[in-house]
């Protein structure tokens, strides 16, 4: 059985801040931990993007309140887990207050526990950085799916945790990745990921 009383679940207060950019800053270097079907993952979130409800064209929510984005006008401190192109289980973490349907998408993880768990849910060729580096690639490895949608993080299956000896991290933001269709929203440096981390996406261009 794994430790994980050193991952201090975050306060339902950390979620319902206002500015989803700082959450989604704030939220690298914190740990995503799954506890699915007895089998327990922990990865240290590196890569994050900011989504705001309101006035980011980007967001699913923005304009419109469908069956699909419903849990992300909860209170901050949810899951809101969506399927991309039929096969890629994406992962956000709702914020801000109850009907604003802000969210932070998580986009990539470094493993720290259970590697080989992971490894098994990708496929045992799967080395190195594919493992977790990209939002579909890390749902697989801690085994989130949809089914998780709408699942509190404060619970005990899939939550976000910090430990106090956590070290400083070093911020890059860019531009978020894959939507176009944001017009000028999508030039937004609303993408965060730990400098030189191997396990992240896609890094800045110098």
């Amino acid at each position: 059985m794994n430790d994980l009383t050193t991952y201090e679940k975050l306060p339902q207060s950390f979620y319902e801040r206002e500015d989803v950019v700082q959450i989604a800053q704030d939220l690298i270097g914190k740990y995503l931990v799954t506890n699915i079907e007895g089998i327990i993952t922990v990865g240290k979130i590196v890569e994050t993007e900011a989504y705001c409800g309101r006035n980011d064209k980007a967001c699913h929510a923005f304009l419109k309140r469908t069956k699909r984005t419903e849990i992300m006008y909860a209170r901050g401190g949810h899951a809101y887990v969506y399927l991309c192109y039929g096969i890629h289980h994406l992962l956000n973490v709702v914020t801000n207050k109850e009907g604003l349907a802000d969210a932070v998408l998580i986009r990539a993880v470094e493993p720290v526990i259970n590697v080989d768990g992971m490894r098994d849910r990708r496929g045992v060729e799967i080395t190195g950085k594919r493992l977790t580096a990209g939002p579909g690639m890390l749902s697989q490895a801690m085994g989130i799916t949809t089914r998780l949608n709408g699942m509190d993080l404060l619970g005990d299956i899939l939550w976000i945790g910090q430990q106090n000896s956590q070290a400083q991290v070093d911020i890059v933001s860019d531009v978020r990745i894959g939507i176009a269709y944001a017009e000028e929203d999508a030039l937004l440096p609303w993408r965060f990921y730990e400098k030189d981390n191997r396990f992240v996406s896609k890094v800045k261009k110098n």
